[in-house]
């Protein structure tokens, strides 16, 4: 961070939303250092700003505090443009033209490593959509790069959360990775594409959601790099921040790779968005008691408010039931190629028994546990029998479906949820309730009923995209994909939603006493927006953005021609 205090900042003339508590609109607010010093009319305000405090004139424009993702993967978002992009290719002569010009600025058998084709951020309608109605083969890359390795990289199969993934690879990458006629898959949903002689044309097929080929048969080629994940965190933070993000809890779990990253860019003055990490554990052969004392050793950093400051805090632990042979097989990559676009280790799973013992030893010794697949409501409700887990502000994540007994278990343990609402109710949500019967349909990420219970919400984002207003947008229309809406009666009040995602934000990282809100003496987290979330047309909803963002008084985002001269959190802003 710049050495001493900013100068005072004042915002005026404009709409502050606060969320007090008593829901009080202002018209301007007060900066001084990284703490919100007055919040009132604008003649107050600028009353009380002294004449070397910068100024702002809103112009009308509205002033809300900084969004907290309740569950971003925000370290991915950098990680797409570190690779080189086939997006605009329209045909294989295209891809080939692209992979050509790559290997000419590439040293013969450097491997060239790209992004999947189609275009971002979904990836749909490949290969329908390229002239030749298909996927290019090794001996069409062969003829762009023949002295080079080259792989073609599939989607994270989430960003479009449709089926197949496919990677593609040419023949000296086929080789260097040992595979030939003989070479057999070693999960059933992973296909290698073959030709009519039994050869391999260098196509993969995947029908699992998260890449396997490349942590298995293609694991020659190179993986992320520490360098790539830092400079992408980088790269996300400032995408973050650029709609009104200041602060992230990442409920999934990260890797020691991706906290590495965090580390590096907190040490450096880098980081823009404050982030608090759950840690996601790489369980591997560890048995039984090997497991508890692994837990203990973890105590001292997870147990409480963990490790770290208000910038960058590790506390927490993932849990999921059930391992995966497939997960065994991406896990089985590590160290050398990390966890891909994952961020969190994949064999963090274990059999529902094993993980009952581990979270009780949680839950004894103060370790946050966070889970995010249906059937954790009941391992938490187990667990809670035997180590009382109320006060401890243990997660509930994702939430597809719950019912009424279901809502009544999540306020009686004292869980927080965080929601996956572009999963459940954009892409998925007419299918629940077909699924689930009209008389049922408002179990489908239930909002109304989980705030009129008391629950805590945190929208959140999941990186698909990395703004919070389309999850605003879904919490308040309850739009689904196909144009029609999904469980109405559980919309939200627009002024719910944002305090979804932003005070009950600060609840989830245990810092409502700092965040969350505009009064005076909290930490200045605030954004100003593009539109006014309160009364924008609601199809409008989702492109909202920020003009500018502060975390702790510093500028982490501001549109250009805004307060030019002020400092800024990082020297590459405009």
């Amino acid at each position: 961070m710049p050495p001493g205090p900013l100068p005072a900042l004042a915002l005026y003339g404009g709409k502050v939303v606060t969320l007090d508590g008593a829901e009080r609109i202002a018209q301007a607010v007060l900066i001084r250092g990284n703490r919100i010093a007055a919040v009132g009319r604008t003649a107050e305000v600028l009353a009380a700003t002294d004449l070397t405090a910068a100024r702002l004139d809103l112009r009308g424009r509205t002033v809300v505090p900084g969004l907290i993702d309740g569950h971003a993967h925000m370290d991915r978002e950098g990680l797409k443009s570190a690779l080189p992009t086939l997006a605009g290719c329209r045909g294989i002569d295209d891809v080939l033209e692209r992979i050509a010009a790559l290997a000419r600025a590439a040293r013969p058998g450097q491997w060239i490593v790209t992004m999947p084709i189609g275009e971002p951020p979904d990836y749909r309608g490949v290969p329908e959509a390229l002239r030749e109605g298909r996927w290019p083969t090794r001996h069409d890359l062969d003829r762009a790069a023949p002295d080079n390795p080259v792989y073609i990289k599939s989607i994270w199969g989430y960003w479009r959360h449709s089926l197949p993934l496919v990677s593609i690879a040419n023949s000296m990458a086929l080789r260097l990775a040992g595979m030939g006629r003989g070479t057999l898959s070693p999960s059933p949903h992973l296909t290698i594409e073959r030709d009519a002689s039994g050869a391999p044309t260098g196509v993969f097929i995947e029908t699992a959601y998260m890449p396997l080929a490349e942590f298995t048969l293609m694991a020659a080629a190179p993986g992320f790099t520490p360098a790539q994940r830092i400079e992408g965190l980088e790269r996300s933070m400032a995408v973050y921040a650029g709609f009104g993000t200041t602060g992230v809890f990442e409920g999934h779990g990260v890797a020691t790779e991706v906290i590495a990253a965090y580390r590096h860019l907190r040490a450096s003055d880098r980081q823009r968005v404050r982030a608090h990490l759950v840690f996601s554990p790489a369980w591997g052969a560890a048995e039984g008691a090997e497991r508890l004392a692994l837990v203990r050793s973890w105590l001292s950093w997870l147990a409480g408010r963990g490790l770290g400051d208000g910038w960058l805090r590790v506390a927490g632990l993932y849990g999921e039931a059930g391992e995966d042979s497939d997960n065994r097989l991406r896990a089985g990559a590590l160290p050398r190629l990390g966890t891909g676009w994952a961020g969190f280790n994949y064999d963090s799973g274990l059999h529902r028994s094993a993980l009952r013992d581990v979270l009780i030893e949680a839950a004894r010794n103060g370790v946050r546990a966070v889970g995010i697949w249906p059937d954790m409501l009941d391992l938490f409700a187990e667990v809670d029998r035997v180590a009382p887990i109320a006060g401890q502000r243990w997660v509930y994540g994702h939430v597809s479906t719950a019912d009424a007994d279901a809502v009544a278990r999540i306020r009686n343990l004292g869980l927080a949820v965080t929601t996956h609402t572009n999963r459940y109710i954009y892409k998925e949500g007419a299918a629940l309730a077909a699924r689930l019967g009209p008389e049922r349909e408002d179990e489908v990420v239930p909002l109304r009923r989980l705030l009129d219970a008391g629950v805590p919400v945190s929208l959140a984002t999941d990186n698909v995209p990395p703004s919070l207003f389309p999850p605003f947008w879904h919490a308040v229309s309850r739009r689904t994909r196909e144009g029609g809406t999904v469980a109405p009666a559980q919309a939200l009040t627009r002024l719910e939603a944002l305090r979804c995602a932003s005070t009950h934000g600060a609840w989830l990282v245990g810092e409502e006493a700092e965040r969350g809100s505009i009064e005076p003496g909290k930490l200045a987290d605030l954004t100003v927006l593009s539109d006014d979330p309160l009364s924008v047309d609601e199809d409008s909803l989702p492109a909202i953005t920020a003009v500018l963002t502060l975390v702790d008084g510093h500028v982490v985002h501001r549109a250009p021609g805004i307060l030019p001269n002020l400092p800024s959190l990082n020297r590459s802003l405009p």
